[in-house]
């Protein structure tokens, strides 16, 4: 289909916030799709890897709404899981969200001792 979907064939509303201060973009996500394929659908660019949810690459910070990955998010920690983050390439929308997005917000899943 070309196009931006209806609400019909897209019902949920998801806005990506850039952490690195890119701006905010708003796109809609079919009910079978991953937060990144709806963004990709849109011409958002947002960082990916692997597109199996275990290089980490693609993490967001889930600051409304909620999603269901596609499979178990191998690529974070139970600690990461439970302070909301999430990986846009396996993660599909169950209701409107709001995300914090881009390469920044994966950094923030390791800490550098040397600082």
């Amino acid at each position: 289909m070309a196009g931006d979907p209806t609400a019909t064939d897209a019902p949920y509303r998801v806005t990506l916030e850039h952490a690195d201060g890119g701006g905010t973009a708003v796109v809609r996500a079919r009910a079978d799709e991953s937060v990144l394929e709806a963004a990709e659908r849109a011409d958002v660019a947002l960082p990916f890897g692997c597109l199996t949810g275990a290089c980490a690459t693609c993490t967001a910070e889930l600051l409304a709404g909620s999603v269901e990955h596609r499979r178990e998010p191998r690529g974070l920690k139970p600690r990461h899981r439970d302070a909301g983050y999430v990986l846009t390439c396996i993660a599909v929308p169950t209701s409107d969200c709001r995300l914090r997005v881009g390469s920044d917000v994966a950094g923030e899943l390791t800490t550098n001792p040397w600082r």
